[in-house]
């Protein structure tokens, strides 16, 4: 089984990722704690919307935000927050600073330092809250000579928008706040770490791929098997399980189904974009929306209920058909068949229970019509044509009526034999053999022979006659995988790559392919015409026109050249994207996962969704060295161009090339070294 199936579960560095998790209503900084005045290293859309400056603007600027402070901001204050960064701990401080148009407002802001797994200081978080609607109305050189109630009102206006989205936090107000600002409140313990770590389960949930829970899968797979064989085999031949050992049994199994539905509430299971969810709430979601219900109506008690002599018969006769509702835990092979569906052994083997059970099914549905028609009851006589009939005389056990006693028909063949002879026949149609010894004789086993005959056609014709063809289909891209993997390991090992590096190569060929499920992508696009292929290469790469206002102003016909030169790159996590002095032929744009810029060993920026970077190169005249190294923290998926085909676009279209040039700011420019 290939990688994709367990999900993404290489260590990767997930800290920025939970920090804007938690702070889906906080404007909040990132500071490097080991470099000089605390340089920024990332900071979210709500501080750039709070403040006015954009996220290019506030990058290498000081944690402290020295560069909002004014006349009105308070020295002690100032003091406090710099005491702050210089000790390493955690405090909050009300502090009036100015945004980038140079309005005073009141921030309640909060200093935690984050720590690496050798429980050193490496970053510093910074929250903000807007506080100006608790506070006294500001008086500056705009305001004065105003009365208390202007000022007032020109503060109600200015933060009505802020004051919408962002729940002001202070010591002052009552309020509920975030998810963020309780852990910091709590103490910087809780907060995660900045380190690279393996994907983390809580205690009670269990992971979908470990060894218990694929044992426990053959388990379900084994019971659920005998579940559709014995089902039908008791309604049909109409046993009352009244057999002590059999309805133990049957307890048992149904006991087992209920532990799995139990254990299904607590197992994790792969996201739609490959990560491994452990959170239990959506577990218990996914679940509740999926399989819960029928794995439920599958586990009901039927033969506890009917195994009671009290019971009278038309109620018997209603627990006996509701038993064949437990069928509905085929849905667990259904919903496992692509963990088997890699192995021609398994797939084959699963086939041939597949024909097996519906030859199972057709011969309990074959006996029951014999059995109801044998005896005619409205004249208790016996019809001799029937294939019942027919087969009591030729082993010698024929029908009699029995006159003195019960007044009803007796003797026949017993069960054992009804069913070998019913799976007989059975066998044979579907086979496409037929004997005849045993033959349709009334007008119900005729019409039900013939569409047993159509099915059987269909079965053979699929399933053996096919097998080939299903075999080549299933696993061309399998193959495809398996042979390149064996390739890339052979090559390993000749070269005798060290362990290290063959682990990120081989971890990023499997999260390359669970993530392009082995599509080529160029092959694909290669045989659609060119209009079609410009038209699928603006969809794949919307978000980053979506997301950067440079593309806004560009034509369509624009837009459809950029897109078919972007290229769309998956990358691990440890990946280095650039390596400092190497050519900077590219610009990158950042859309999932998050990457560090390091510098001289030290880590200058941290970039998420949105985020651009490389060389503003249509702006310079010869080629860049990368002043630091780019490396992935996570699961990365980049949609990059190359500097000769961007440049190619922009002089084409010359007045995008104008807009282009003015609207879009590089995060991070490797031209440029960062002064530290």
């Amino acid at each position: 089984m290939h990688g994709g199936k367990r999900g993404l579960v290489a260590p990767q560095n997930t800290f920025l990722e939970n920090i804007v998790r938690r702070s889906s209503e906080t404007s909040f900084l990132l500071g490097n704690a080991q470099i000089v005045e605390w340089p920024v290293v990332y900071s979210n859309d709500g501080f750039c919307k709070l403040s006015g400056y954009h996220r290019a603007e506030v990058m290498h600027r000081s944690s402290s935000c020295n560069f909002m402070y004014g006349d009105l901001t308070d020295k002690k204050t100032i003091d406090d927050i710099r005491q702050t960064f210089n000790n390493y701990e955690s405090h909050f401080v009300d502090v009036l600073l100015y945004t980038k148009n140079r309005t005073a407002i009141w921030l309640y802001m909060q200093v935690a330092p984050i720590r690496n797994e050798n429980n050193k200081v490496v970053l510093f978080l910074c929250t903000f809250r807007d506080i100006t609607l608790f506070k006294q109305p500001i008086e500056d050189e705009t305001t004065k000579g105003w009365t208390k109630f202007a000022r007032l009102t020109r503060a109600l206006s200015n933060n009505r928008n802020l004051a919408q989205q962002l729940a002001p936090l202070s010591t002052e107000v009552s309020h509920k706040p975030s998810r963020l600002a309780e852990a910091l409140q709590l103490g910087s313990d809780i907060l995660p770490e900045y380190k690279q770590e393996a994907p983390k389960t809580p205690p009670h949930i269990i992971l979908h791929y470990c060894t218990f829970k694929t044992t426990w899968d053959w388990v379900i797979l084994v019971l659920t098997f005998y579940t559709a064989i014995m089902v039908p085999y008791n309604v049909s031949f109409k046993t009352k399980q009244n057999n002590l050992a059999w309805l133990v049994l049957d307890s048992v199994v149904d006991i087992i189904f209920l532990i799995d539905i139990v254990l299904n509430f607590h197992t994790t299971f792969v996201g739609p974009a490959g990560e491994v969810v452990s959170d239990a709430k959506l577990i218990r979601m996914n679940y509740l929306k999926t399989w819960f219900v029928i794995d439920l109506l599958s586990c009901l008690p039927y033969d506890v209920i009917n195994a009671f002599e009290h019971v009278n018969e038309g109620l018997s006769s209603l627990f006996s058909s509701l038993k064949v509702v437990r069928l509905l835990r085929l849905g667990r092979v259904a919903r496992k068949l692509d963990h088997y569906l890699e192995y021609g052994a398994a797939v084959l083997v699963l086939l041939v229970c597949v024909f097996g059970l519906v030859a199972h099914w057709l011969a309990c549905i074959w006996y029951s019509i014999g059995d109801y028609e044998v005896i005619d009851e409205t004249t208790n006589t016996i019809k001799t044509d029937s294939w019942l009939y027919q087969l009591a005389l030729s082993i010698g056990t024929p029908y009699r009526y029995n006159t003195s006693g019960t007044g009803q028909w007796e003797g026949g063949p017993n069960k054992d034999t009804l069913y070998i002879s019913s799976l007989y026949f059975t066998m044979t149609s579907l086979t496409t053999i037929g004997f005849g010894n045993i033959a349709p004789a009334t007008d119900g086993e005729k019409i039900f022979s013939v569409a047993m005959m159509m099915v059987g056609s269909l079965l053979y014709a699929t399933i053996f006659g096919n097998v080939t063809t299903i075999f080549q289909q299933m696993y061309t891209n399998t193959n495809r995988y398996h042979e390149m993997l064996n390739n890339v390991r052979d090559f390993l090992k000749v070269y005798q790559v060290p362990k290290g590096l063959s682990e990120r190569v081989m971890d990023f060929i499997v999260s390359t392919w669970a993530m392009s499920k082995g599509i080529d992508t160029d092959k694909v696009l290669s045989i659609c015409p060119k209009d079609m292929r410009a038209d699928i290469c603006v969809h794949l790469n919307r978000q980053v026109f979506n997301d950067h206002p440079a593309f806004r102003l560009a034509s369509d016909g624009c837009l459809r050249s950029l897109a078919v030169e972007f290229q769309t790159t998956h990358c691990a996590p440890g990946d280095l994207i650039f390596h400092i002095g190497e050519s900077v032929d590219t610009l990158c744009f950042v859309v999932s996962g998050s990457l560090e810029v390091i510098q001289d060993d030290e880590v200058v920026a941290i970039l998420g969704k949105a985020d651009v970077f490389g060389d503003v190169f249509w702006k310079e005249s010869t080629p860049a060295r990368a002043c630091a190294n780019v490396r992935a923290l996570t699961y990365c998926d980049l949609h990059v161009i190359r500097r000769e085909a961007l440049m190619r676009v922009l002089e084409f279209y010359t007045a995008f090339a104008n807009t282009f040039s003015r609207n879009l700011i590089l995060t991070c420019n490797l031209r440029k070294r960062v002064k530290v």
